[in-house]
């Protein structure tokens, strides 16, 4: 399984569900009383549960450091997906939050999740193929598709799971009620917060793409097109830089997300 720092979750995760709760609707929060969050993480998504349903919401995760975190808002447990740590039917909902495309047998943790669930359980998992890129800099939305395909091919598991997370539902004998999607949408404008900043240095040094060079030289990118593409993307980060300085720079990224819900039988 594929594992991922603090700084990074806080990152992505950042904002997730301030204004698309309606996503989340068919969990019939208000319905359950023992709630799983399964894979996570800093909590981001165990929060909203809480928040939203008058149940007990526990987050399960394998990384101590990363429940250290979520464990300052909900109770804790330390788990793998594939064995979690409680008898069956402990909990009428199950929920991951974009986890089962780390995974390498999606449909296994989903069975184990049916497992330790009486009624539902639900995956959020995007569909990382499809993202979508608006930028002031013409450049950035190019590099950034010739980056992520170049990532995708490299990544063992399916990180373009997205809608069809249903498949690992039937697989794992789960009747799918309902996929439905939201779409992710993180914008950069001025005035630019510290997160902003830091991303744009990181453009320009190139480090975004050193942190997954060896990924994206697992697929068929060679060394000497990977040379190429982090020489222009550094030159790209450089004029983010300088239209961040003259007030210019805006980014909209839109990350379609599918919440998948399922039934025990």
């Amino acid at each position: 399984m594929r594992e991922f720092s603090e700084s990074y979750l806080s990152r992505t995760r950042e904002g997730m569900w301030a204004d698309s709760r309606a996503a989340l609707e068919p969990l019939a929060l208000d319905a359950h009383d023992r709630i799983l969050d399964v894979g996570c993480g800093t909590g981001e998504l165990s929060r909203v549960l809480a928040a939203e349903s008058s149940g007990e919401v526990i987050g399960c995760d394998a990384d101590p450091d990363l429940l250290a975190a979520a464990g300052e808002h909900v109770p804790v447990v330390a788990g793998d997906a594939f064995q979690l740590p409680f008898p069956d039917d402990a909990f009428d909902l199950v929920v991951c939050q974009a986890l089962l495309i780390n995974l390498p047998e999606p449909a296994a943790a989903v069975s184990e999740f049916a497992r330790v669930s009486t009624d539902l359980v639900a995956a959020v998992e995007p569909d990382n193929a499809a993202v979508e890129i608006d930028s002031s800099v013409d450049a950035e939305g190019r590099l950034e598709r010739r980056a992520r395909r170049a990532y995708l091919d490299g990544v063992p598991t399916d990180v373009a799971l997205g809608a069809d997370a249903r498949e690992a539902f039937e697989a794992a004998g789960l009747e799918v009620s309902e996929t439905r999607r939201y779409d992710h949408v993180r914008t950069i404008e001025p005035p630019y917060g510290e997160p902003a900043l830091v991303a744009a240095r990181r453009k320009a040094t190139g480090a975004g793409l050193a942190d997954d060079r060896e990924t994206m030289l697992s697929g068929p990118l060679t060394e000497a097109e990977y040379d190429d593409l982090r020489g222009s993307w550094r030159e790209m980060g450089r004029t983010v830089i300088e239209q961040m300085e003259a007030g210019e720079y805006r980014r909209t990224e839109a990350v379609p997300f599918f919440v998948t819900v399922g039934r025990r039988p």
